[in-house]
């Protein structure tokens, strides 16, 4: 660990060089996969020496469509809740609180593989936006797949179009955001992109414990989820009290999902390398820590050729 740490801060050192302290003004409009892929960025831009100030619209679960009609709600009436973030504030209000250097959109993750759902609301969150944060760019964040033992794959549905696969669920969001993307002249953020590399990656890539039985297992016990990036099997307490439930959520970012995707906006809006920055979350093993940065920096890369 020492010796990682050491390696970490001399790259991150020779690579500061080169770049000067920003202040980043971000807006994002999204659900719970924007607030994941954000969870570490503001520590990552401490500890690469910049200052990030960041406004957060989060509704769960929400799509282009929900964010474009809330903001229509209230601009057809002020007064109504139902047109007002968490904050007390309308998405126009938001819009102007800052002169935000970046605003993004993206598109609710069960709906990302499927195009035919992305207009006309993307268009006309692009429009608002421009229209009341002209100065700031427009940035389309790319959503990422479900792990591949998520029921969604493992309990496949008939319907028409519905992703029956990991893969399939990748190939139809990558599309999708690359279609929209190149409507709106946008660039976009790839943590989709990253996620897939890494759950593709064949020496790091997470593999389903066969060996583990969810409808025998007995409170405490789990499968092996090494080197999953979401956060998949885990023990629930019912808020009304209660014996333990065992769960699965195969589409939210666990701490290392988390750490990829902030690793991957970093990049993208300071335009520094995360590889050697000096952030770790706790618990998060070094070593992974490091293939996480990697993976990031692959992504975005791999985006901009």
């Amino acid at each position: 660990m020492k010796a990682f740490a050491l390696i970490a801060s001399l790259l991150f050192c020779v690579s500061s060089l080169a770049g000067e302290a920003k202040t980043v003004k971000l807006l994002t409009i999204g659900n719970s996969f924007s607030a994941n892929a954000t969870h570490y960025l503001g520590d990552l831009a401490k500890a690469g020496g910049h200052t990030l100030v960041h406004q957060p619209l989060v509704i769960g679960g929400s799509s282009f469509q929900v964010h474009a009609e809330k903001a229509q709600k209230h601009e057809a009436d002020p007064k109504d809740k139902a047109g007002l973030y968490t904050s007390g504030r309308g998405l126009k209000e938001n819009l102007v609180l800052q002169k935000w250097d970046y605003v993004t959109i993206q598109q609710a993750s069960i709906k990302s593989h499927d195009f035919t759902t992305y207009q006309p609301s993307a268009g006309w969150l692009r429009d608002y936006v421009s229209k009341h944060a002209p100065q700031a760019k427009l940035l389309v964040h790319e959503t990422w797949e479900y792990r591949k033992d998520d029921p969604r794959f493992t309990k496949p549905s008939d319907k028409a179009g519905e992703p029956k696969t990991q893969d399939e669920m990748y190939n139809g969001l990558r599309s999708a955001y690359g279609k929209i993307a190149a409507e709106f002249g946008a660039r976009i953020i790839p943590t989709g992109d990253a996620f897939h590399l890494a759950d593709t990656d064949p020496n790091w890539a997470y593999q389903t414990d066969a060996t583990f039985n969810p409808k025998v297992a007995k409170p405490s016990e789990l499968p092996n989820q090494t080197h999953s990036l979401h956060v998949g099997w885990r023990w629930n307490k019912p808020k009304t009290g209660g014996a333990l439930t065992l769960g699965m959520d195969g589409h939210h970012a666990n701490m290392a999902g988390e750490y990829l995707g902030a690793c991957v906006w970093y990049e993208v809006l300071f335009g520094e390398n995360p590889v050697g920055n000096t952030f770790i979350p706790q618990g998060l093993d070094p070593k992974d820590a490091l293939f996480l940065q990697e993976t990031a920096h692959r992504a975005v890369i791999a985006r901009t050729k």
